[in-house]
């Protein structure tokens, strides 16, 4: 039991940042909407990052070294091991679920968003459907007034894994193309009709700028 609790909390996530360093180390960047990035980058306020679940991998390593940045992360002793992952990476980490606990997970996004700081949120969940944006960060946006700002990359060559996801991998030394939307703005008193109607739309534009970045 001692011996897998080092394993899970220290030795697995540093040899996991080290590879995914040396991995990424080699990847070449084109980026599509440069504009949009240098937007949020220059925002002083809160504002919420997002993207599809099988888009995570080099987008974890570009954004490292933001403390500014947090991550829902699952409580469970996986999500240690990910929590851990993430803080070597430079992020900062809320341990909650969007299925368990899902309560006490939102508020504490509300605080840090009103905190005025920044979370990434995965759009389509830890359980999917792959592709199809939950309400999570519409809602969120609507209760605090952050900004939501779609994301995503593609990989000229790469690994689809056979997940629910369809998990993408670059393969080393190919080139990763990252892209970005323009903001989704929720206001405060948005009805029901709304919320979906900027769902949709968040679903549209990550669905976009993805099909967009594996073409380019």
């Amino acid at each position: 039991m001692l011996m897998k609790k080092l394993l899970l909390n220290y030795i697995i996530p540093y040899l996991l940042f080290g590879l995914i360093y040396l991995w990424c180390a080699t990847l070449r960047s084109k980026n599509m909407n440069a504009a949009a990035e240098e937007y949020f980058q220059n925002l002083t306020g809160p504002y919420i990052l997002t993207l599809w679940h099988g888009r995570i991998f080099y987008l974890f390593y570009y954004f490292r070294r933001r403390p500014d940045y947090f991550l829902l992360i699952s409580p469970s002793k996986d999500g240690d091991l990910l929590a851990c992952l993430a803080r070597l990476m430079g992020y900062s980490v809320i341990r909650g679920s969007t299925y368990k606990k899902s309560v006490s997970a939102a508020r504490s996004l509300i605080k840090t968003l009103r905190g005025n700081q920044r979370i990434i949120i995965i759009a389509d969940g830890s359980r999917g459907p792959r592709c199809v944006a939950q309400a999570g960060s519409v809602q969120l946006a609507k209760i605090t007034g952050a900004p939501i700002f779609p994301m995503t990359f593609g990989a000229k060559n790469k690994v689809v894994l056979k997940s629910w996801d369809r998990f993408i991998l670059p393969l080393p030394f190919t080139r990763c193309v990252l892209n970005f939307s323009a903001p989704i703005i929720l206001p405060q008193k948005s009805s029901k009709q709304i919320v979906e109607e900027k769902r949709s739309a968040l679903e549209t534009a990550l669905n976009q700028i993805t099909a967009a970045s594996d073409k380019g």
